[in-house]
């Protein structure tokens, strides 16, 4: 429940968020405003000392009789005035108490008593008569709405029907007004305080904070408070992929397989640190392997949970434990390699050549990937080498004037070529990683940084191989789906299928935004030229021109209009995926649906 209740958390986080914000920030602004001015006081004339009632006025009944719907009848004093305030069914009307004659509310009596309210250095401008106004919400009835010429733009509302001040209004209390709406969520009628999106709001808010103290506790285990040299040892020892030992450990109790190895030397491939997000440190236990998390069943195939793989950051070491690593000796094996070679294959897709003290040899196979070794760094962005011809689309690009990594990390590159055929060098295909570039907030990625600042010669350390992403024996259909990196590891496995001189139905379905972003473009046409079991199809999500070569949509959704939906026997096919996240999963879904078993669908996803 960890990993959906950690994205729930996050993304419910942002908008609730986004509203204490305006919480607090309309509550701070509703505080500092100056509360005499937000209710009109300041140009607000006293309300005039009431003389005694007169004796010389008419009695009520000649005016009740004057209107048979009258309901109550009241006394009261229009200015210096005494009035009566007869209601009826469908107002109030005024009539002079000495003379018994109806009073009309005009314009001009309108203006004169805005201005007997106000007492500030402006003029009167022409009233307005409302049925009904925003800045006088709380008042039912028609309005007069008399505006001031004054710096604050004071405006006096009064009853239309009973002449009576009901509220002055200015610029502050509008101001005051904007923050109010915000504060109480009310966007359409500002009174009402429970209103569903304040409920809603506090609902959410209630379960961030349940779910943060659930999160809280689930990311520490009891034995977090002990100290590691007072918790009882276990011993953790680590197989090869073959069931041969490769290595015993020294672990506490509590600590996961992942922090055991990493502390003895032994890392594990990860994106993300023992984070539970990248899913590359899986381990199979041996034995009796502990009940698979969420974590666990996010990111491995049912069929691997079956045989006990499990993520090594998820799994806490609580007794003597075996685990097999299908990397081997390569966890704690770090080589080096000299840069030979350095190709800006698109304005944002590099080629790098490592030639590799020592050969690389037959583990190194199409599909798998090396874990580049990334060092501490500071350089002014000047350092990022950007060919002449892709001058323009870096230039649309925010960098920092410094680009830092403050700690040795490591990042993970697939081999875009078959190490035999390339005398034993490794060929990486890397991807600049930007940042966010709109108001930005993330850095530039800092692997990626770093072998864009590479040049011919450089000295480079990597770990690996690693990765169980290979070509299935045998002689089945293929259909390779893949955009962007993605096209590194795929590249490699056609290039290496079609030098075994294999003759089954090859299918390359490769997505790009444009075709400036496609790499290897001429290479695989010329493949689907040489080979006839061979076809090569280039699908464009934000251009294309109109001919076989060129499609324009979402690749996975091309694949199966011109190709899935009318093939005879999928059953017959073994597909291999690569490509950013939500292309990976869109896919995945597809052949899902299509009902395609999981045991002929390969894919390489490093939630990257």
């Amino acid at each position: 429940m960890t990993p959906w209740m950690r994205t729930l958390h996050k993304w419910l986080g942002l908008v609730i968020g986004l509203q204490l914000i305006l919480w607090m920030t309309s509550g701070m602004m509703m505080a500092l405003l100056d509360h005499d001015r937000v209710q009109g006081q300041q140009f607000r004339a006293a309300p005039p000392t009431l003389s005694p009632w007169p004796a010389d006025v008419v009695a009520p009944d000649r005016v009740i009789a004057k209107v048979p719907a009258a309901r109550t009848v009241a006394s009261a004093w229009l200015q210096a005035r005494p009035v009566y305030q007869v209601t009826t069914p469908t107002g109030q009307r005024l009539f002079d108490a000495r003379t018994g004659a109806g009073i009309v509310l005009d314009a001009a009596l309108a203006t004169a008593i805005a201005r007997a309210s106000y007492t500030g250095p402006g003029d009167p401008q022409a009233p307005q008569l409302l049925q009904r106004s925003s800045e006088a919400r709380e008042h039912a009835g028609r309005l007069w709405r008399v505006d001031f010429n004054d710096g604050e733009d004071t405006s006096v509302y009064l009853s239309a029907e009973t002449g009576e001040v009901m509220v002055h209004r200015n610029r502050t209390w509008r101001l005051f007004d904007v923050f109010w709406m915000l504060h109480i969520m009310d966007y359409a009628e500002r009174t009402n305080f429970n209103n569903p999106l304040v409920i809603g709001a506090g609902i959410g808010g209630l379960w961030i904070a349940l779910t943060g103290v659930w999160l809280l506790f689930a990311s520490f285990r009891l034995q977090d408070f002990v100290p590691r040299r007072w918790r009882a040892k276990h011993e953790l020892a680590v197989f090869s992929g073959d069931g041969s030992l490769l290595r015993g450990v020294a672990a506490s109790q509590g600590e996961t397989v992942y922090l055991a190895l990493a502390r003895n030397g032994l890392n594990l491939p990860s994106n993300c640190g023992g984070g539970q997000s990248c899913g590359l440190c899986e381990v199979r236990i041996r034995g009796t392997a502990p009940a698979a998390t969420a974590a666990d069943r996010a990111h491995l195939a049912d069929a691997k949970l079956k045989l006990g793989y499990r993520l090594a950051c998820n799994v806490p070491v609580t007794t003597d434990l075996q685990v097999e690593a299908a990397a081997g000796a390569n966890l704690w094996t770090e080589r080096s390699a000299t840069v030979e070679r350095v190709t800006a294959v698109t304005p944002f897709l590099r080629e790098i050549v490592l030639r590799p003290d020592e050969p690389a040899g037959p583990d190194f196979h199409p599909g798998s990937y090396l874990q580049v070794h990334v060092p501490e760094y500071s350089l002014p962005h000047e350092r990022l080498v950007r060919p002449d011809e892709h001058q323009a689309d870096w230039s649309a690009l925010t960098l920092p004037g410094t680009l830092q990594n403050r700690e040795r990390l490591r990042r993970s590159y697939s081999l875009a070529a078959p190490a035999a055929s390339e005398g034993g060098r490794l060929t990486l295909l890397a991807r600049f990683s930007p940042g966010q570039q709109s108001k930005r907030v993330h850095p530039p990625g800092r692997g990626s940084t770093y072998l864009y600042t590479l040049q011919t010669g450089d000295r480079l350390s990597f770990s690996g191989p690693f990765g169980d992403f290979a070509i299935r024996p045998g002689g089945r259909e293929k259909v390779f789906i893949g955009g962007g990196a993605g096209m590194a590891p795929l590249r490699a496995m056609i290039l290496s299928v079609l030098a075994s001189g294999a003759s089954e139905r090859m299918h390359f379905w490769y997505g790009a935004r444009s075709l400036r972003d496609a790499p290897y473009v001429d290479e695989m046409a010329k493949l689907a030229e040489c080979n006839s079991n061979f076809s090569w199809h280039l699908v464009l999500s934000e251009e294309a021109e109109c001919d076989d070569a060129l499609l324009r949509g979402l690749v996975h959704e091309v694949a199966h209009d011109r190709l899935l939906q009318h093939h005879p026997s999928l059953e017959t096919c073994d597909f291999y995926l690569c490509g950013p996240p939500a292309m990976l999963a869109a896919t995945r879904r597809l052949l899902a649906q299509l009902g395609i078993p999981d045991e002929h669908i390969r894919f390489d996803d490093f939630k990257i």
